[in-house]
């Protein structure tokens, strides 16, 4: 070979290895998937993974496929920053989700909405998309809907005396705020509002005094709530007792027992799979969803897992209804949003709601034997 054909060879080679791949569709995620809010993040990080997977699998969006760029905060406000930083000016990623919690979403929200990049949160609290900030959308109900819903229930039983015990966590604190604003209007009347701390492992003082109460409502998640419901059947308490929705997974139950038992809490229709009409919008996804969860990973996904579902799905609807993957446009593609059938309920946004659920979006549900059952 001459040292021409030679030179020529490895031109050639060198522009052959030079070309670039096929280009990916870059969508960012920061979640606790460790850490103190594991059982958020760990669930919505595999939903996503296993989702990135089926679409890859299909095509991709468009002959394109979907890279998932995913950081594990572990709800460390820092990192939250930090990542959400590295996933706009080094990963170019065209949406974001995530935030496992209000505090994590919080601190991310004002960095994506500067960078004009969609951003869909996986957590509770409603001051994420009220007043409605235009590059930030949420999955899950908010927590004042979970105040509206459990004080629709107990006035439907004939009660109005509450008494309230909330966690001072960052869900705890929003949620126990919501529900003082609205209980006025929804017909009850907060007779004691007692509070307990994350690392608290006892709270049958606050549980002690149930002069002129009728009902408990415990707002909060993790851990916690569990305790405060196997002190509240320590203590012989036989009062209704009401969770909220940010312990609706099967864990609560595994933590608190057979105290769990009688327990009411307003939940999405993943929970009651089994118990969905057929004519039910949500029961195809929600059966498809759990199916492809237990295979992938051998056990159920939890309702958490389920936000990532339809943040995800919507996310992949906005770019293909669009056909582009310009942030702007796949913003504008998730607030057009209209009817769409997720796992957590139905979703119609709006540029006034970015978040598209209402109340009939809950489903209250009762503890029996271990079990779900719906109770309306």
């Amino acid at each position: 070979m001459t040292f021409a054909k030679f030179g020529a060879c490895a031109t050639a080679l060198a522009l052959l290895t030079a070309t670039p791949a096929l280009a990916q569709i870059k969508i960012g995620v920061s979640l606790a998937v460790t850490g103190p809010a594991s059982f958020l993040g760990d669930p919505e990080a595999k939903t996503l993974e296993m989702l990135v997977k089926q679409l890859n699998a299909s095509g991709g969006i468009n002959g394109e496929e979907v890279e998932l760029v995913l950081y594990d905060d572990g709800a460390d406000l820092n990192k939250t920053r930090t990542f959400a930083t590295r996933l706009i000016e080094e990963d170019e990623v065209v949406a974001v989700i995530g935030g496992s919690s209000t505090g994590a979403t919080m601190a991310m929200a004002p960095l994506f909405t500067q960078a004009e990049i969609p951003f869909v949160s996986l957590a509770g609290a409603v001051v994420i998309i009220d007043p409605v900030k235009e590059y930030v959308f949420k999955t899950p109900h908010t927590d004042r809907m979970a105040c509206l819903k459990i004080f629709e229930d107990i006035t439907k039983r004939g009660m109005s005396k509450v008494g309230m015990i909330s966690g001072t966590g960052g869900f705890g604190k929003s949620i126990r705020q919501q529900c003082l604003d609205v209980a006025a209007d929804a017909g009850v009347e907060i007779v004691a509002d007692e509070t307990y701390g994350p690392g608290d492992a006892d709270v049958t003082p606050q549980l002690t005094n149930t002069d002129g109460i009728e009902v408990i409502v415990n707002p909060g998640f993790g851990q916690g709530p569990a305790v405060v419901t196997r002190n509240y059947v320590q203590l012989g308490i036989k009062l209704p007792f009401y969770q909220s929705h940010g312990v609706a997974s099967d864990s609560f139950i595994h933590l608190a027992g057979d105290a769990a038992e009688g327990v009411r809490l307003p939940a999405t229709a993943m929970r009651i799979p089994g118990q969905l009409a057929d004519d039910d919008a949500q029961k195809t996804p929600v059966v498809t969803y759990i199916k492809d969860y237990k295979a992938t990973y051998g056990e159920a996904p939890s309702t958490f897992g389920g936000y990532a579902y339809d943040a995800f799905q919507m996310v992949v609807a906005a770019i293909k209804t669009k056909g582009s993957t310009d942030p702007q446009n796949i913003r504008d593609g998730i607030e057009e949003t209209k009817n769409y059938a997720g796992v957590t309920d139905v979703y119609t946004m709006s540029p006034t709601d970015h978040l598209g659920l209402d109340l009939t979006a809950f489903r209250m549900l009762e503890i029996q034997e271990g079990g779900w059952v719906p109770v309306e």
